[in-house]
């Protein structure tokens, strides 16, 4: 019988103790503030994962999404006016209609998005990944400033 005992507590003791459950991480409340309202302005979502996400017409206007996770976000008619997207993955997203006038993309993945009527004015994309992007009827600027000839 003790034994029985034993051996019943070991295999329990096993279950509950031996295999430790990973945590996800958890959703940061400016995450949960933007699902709920639709509006993050100045957040800080530095690292968040958005993978797949809906964001049609959100507002992140001079929010920090440095290294954040939008493959395949759909980020149509969304202000990302002044947002930091430095580094960030926007791989196969749907960029359209999109307000990214100001925003730094600096080394941004937006290698197989889609950039549809995407306003892009004063936008910083240096180091940038446009490989297979399909690109229409929105202008991004290729060099340097444009110096006027002093008379």
């Amino acid at each position: 019988m003790k034994t029985k005992l034993i051996a019943a507590a070991a295999v329990l003791t096993t279950m509950f103790v031996g295999g430790t459950a990973q945590a996800e991480k958890p959703v940061s409340r400016q995450v949960l503030q933007l699902n709920l309202t639709r509006e993050c302005y100045g957040c800080n979502l530095r690292g968040a994962n958005l993978r797949g996400a809906h964001l049609i017409g959100v507002d992140l206007r001079n929010a920090d999404l440095r290294g954040a996770n939008l493959e395949e976000a759909n980020l149509e008619g969304a202000d990302l006016t002044g947002a930091n997207l430095q580094g960030a993955n926007l791989e196969g997203a749907f960029i359209n209609s999109t307000t990214l006038n100001k925003a730094d993309l600096t080394n941004a993945n937006l290698s197989g998005s889609q950039l549809y009527s995407a306003q892009l004015e004063d936008a910083t994309l240096v180091g940038a990944n446009l490989a297979g992007a399909d690109v229409f009827n929105t202008s991004i600027g290729v060099g340097g400033e444009y110096l006027e000839e002093q008379e």
